[in-house]
């Protein structure tokens, strides 16, 4: 059963399309079951913190006894040199020798995140973006060639649309592009900005999301579709 999104207004699930220039082309109509539900903290908490896990790579990693190098040979007799005796300079009271309780790179840190949740926190996701205002449609976007110039010009005007001035002032992790394929001139176009974020509607997942202040879809209804496809 779905939840709707409870705001001080009803959610109008209607929204406009913009070209690049940032005028309006049209509008399109967006599935209650993906812009439309209640905020859920607990939910999106748990999926973002066990995706933040899985995609931890441990690098932290000491030495135990066993393989540290040298010690392979007893520092000095048993008895009768007045010193504590010592079987190996690896152990790990020795300077040089193995490290206890140190940690290490084999550690698992993943957590296991049911399908059907991590479906239902990208969408939930997507409806408080939606509701907060910070989802721009965009249709028609091209670059010939890669080009910053062009793509910050286009931020810019996209900045004009009123409710979306962060688009072009934001100077951290202000824009979320998200592409219904991958484009590799308009990937290059923003890669030099440090507040803009390339991806394709494949890969959109609640972190990316919530990282970021504004989102753009490019070709909504195709990205729409396959966001939709997810839940199926």
């Amino acid at each position: 059963m779905t939840t709707k999104l409870k705001t001080k207004k009803s959610i109008d699930l209607e929204a406009k399309v913009y070209s690049s220039d940032g005028k309006a082309k049209g509008t399109v109509k967006l599935s209650p079951e993906v812009f439309g539900l209640h905020w859920n903290a607990d939910l999106v908490h748990q999926v973002v913190t066990a995706m933040q896990a899985n995609a931890r790579q441990p690098v932290a990693h000491t030495k135990d006894r066993s393989e540290v190098r040298g010690g392979g040979i007893k520092p000095w007799r048993q008895k009768g040199t007045g010193r504590a005796r010592h079987g190996s300079t690896r152990s790990p009271i020795w300077r040089h020798g193995g490290v206890t309780f140190g940690p290490r790179k084999d550690r698992d840190f993943t957590q296991k995140v049911n399908r059907k949740m991590r479906v239902k926190a990208l969408y939930t996701v997507l409806s408080k973006k939606y509701a907060d205002g910070n989802i721009l449609f965009l249709s028609g976007m091209q670059f010939a060639e890669p080009k910053t110039k062009a793509a910050r010009g286009m931020l810019f005007k996209l900045g004009e649309i009123t409710g979306y001035e962060s688009v072009a002032t934001r100077k951290k992790n202000g824009v979320y592009l998200v592409l219904p394929k991958a484009d590799a001139n308009v990937k290059k176009s923003f890669q030099n900005m440090g507040n803009v974020l390339v991806g394709t509607v494949g890969a959109i997942n609640p972190v990316d999301l919530i990282a970021y202040k504004n989102i753009l879809l490019v070709e909504p209804e195709e990205c729409l579709k396959t966001i939709e496809a997810r839940n199926k």
